[in-house]
């Protein structure tokens, strides 16, 4: 609560000095009734009317307290806040070729250390669209972008390695398909975050040149190589002799296009070599990429005089009833 004309608040400090007034006032009146001697009624107890006689002047300045505050106007404030959100659109371009199944990225494969860092990463970025690309020999939309990033990460936990049934890696494809969902987009800025293990041997796009009309369009790229430096173990299903592992060789990562990539959309290109590492590349990705939040604040007033002008008139009520009837003072 607040009073809009405080001022009037500095007339409660007169209401002492007009109590002291009048009772000084009333004490110089000579009296009604003269008495030459008090012994015959010292010892009659004083009844309840005298014992009430201040009332009335109580009602009467706890009245005039009341107009005072009506005065200074209180209101109570209803405060409200807009939000204009100039948010970032991201689309996350993950790699589902069977080579990230290599359990290099410990206690889980690539694969699935990606998805653990992209679910904490969407969960970062509250006000933000987000959307999924699956690629490997072919690219689609796994999820559009959009602000409900509950379907965001239920689209993500769908996510599993070999989903597009067409192994490979078709990176072109794949910047392609995401360029495509964002050039439409209305966000503060558009990126791309796209994580790989591997080299370009798929599909119809190249990828520096998927990477040029995604420049045209102001979409930066961010791209991630993820693998250890000498190659990693990889699980291979025989079917005569079950599961075992083969070392998969270092050069399967192109990181050079990857860098170019980048450069072109004027992003970065970052190597993770295991989950720690990629968390961090993720989170300086969400300090590289902050989203702007605009916040208005409006605050509405309504009028609360009423809640002190109306009992003030009930107390200015019952101190004429008191003091005309019950409490009445002869002259």
């Amino acid at each position: 609560m607040r009073f809009a004309n405080p001022i009037f608040l500095l007339l409660l400090a007169a209401l002492p000095l007009l109590y002291w007034y009048f009772k000084r006032r009333a004490n110089r009146r000579e009296p009604a009734l003269l008495f030459p001697d008090f012994t015959q009624i010292e010892n009659i107890s004083p009844s309840a009317r005298v014992k009430l006689a201040f009332l009335p002047k109580l009602l009467r300045y706890a009245a005039l307290a009341l107009f005072i505050a009506a005065l200074a106007r209180p209101q109570a404030g209803q405060k409200s806040e807009e939000i204009e959100n100039l948010g970032i659109d991201i689309m996350l371009v993950l790699d589902t070729s069977t080579s990230m199944k290599a359990i290099d990225f410990r206690p889980a494969n690539r694969f699935e250390a990606a998805k653990k860092v992209s679910r904490e990463f969407v969960k970062g970025r509250a006000y933000d669209k987000i959307g999924i690309v699956v690629f490997s020999g072919f690219a689609y939309t796994q999820c559009p972008l959009t602000a409900d990033h509950d379907s965001v990460l239920n689209f993500l936990d769908n996510t599993e390695i070999g989903m597009t049934t067409v192994d490979g890696t078709a990176i072109g494809s794949a910047i392609a398909t995401a360029a495509n969902r964002l050039k439409t987009s209305s966000g503060k800025s558009r990126v791309m975050i796209l994580v790989t293990d591997g080299r370009n041997n798929m599909g119809e796009i190249d990828p520096l040149t998927a990477s040029q009309a995604a420049a045209a369009l102001g979409i930066k790229i961010y791209t991630i190589g993820a693998g250890q430096p000498g190659g990693a173990l990889y699980p291979v299903d025989d079917p005569f002799f079950g599961r075992r592992y083969v070392k998969m060789p270092e050069q399967e990562l192109d990181e050079d296009t990857l860098a170019k990539i980048a450069e072109t959309t004027d992003g970065r290109y970052f190597r993770a070599t295991d989950t720690k590492s990629l968390e961090k590349i993720f989170q300086r990705i969400n300090t590289m990429e902050k989203t702007e939040i605009k916040t208005t604040k409006y605050t509405n007033y309504n009028e609360l005089f009423g809640f002190f002008i109306w009992p003030a008139f009930l107390l200015l009520a019952l101190e004429l009833l008191l003091s005309k009837t019950w409490l009445r003072r002869l002259p």
